[in-house]
């Protein structure tokens, strides 16, 4: 539940970085969405919705960029789509 931690792990690598605001605490998760999509220039983290839909959607988008230099996962991906 540290909504800075996707924040943390940007500052120390280049490679893409999804955060996922989790629901909680007294705003249900707003704060934790807020402090994920509101990262200083240079440190970006790709930010989907709260909790699990955002969860089931960071893994889609992890694939997606991992398909790109990957057929096999980006045919499956396709396959998964289309049912």
């Amino acid at each position: 539940m540290a909504a800075h931690l996707a924040g943390a792990l940007a500052a120390g690598t280049t490679k893409p970085v999804i955060g996922v605001p989790m629901k909680g605490g007294a705003m249900d998760g707003m704060d934790a969405m807020l402090s994920t999509v509101q990262m200083p220039s240079g440190m970006p983290v790709a930010t989907v919705a709260l909790g699990k839909a955002g969860a089931v959607n960071a893994a889609y988008l992890a694939m997606q960029i991992m398909g790109i230099n990957n057929k096999e996962l980006a045919v499956k991906l396709l396959e998964d789509r289309i049912v």
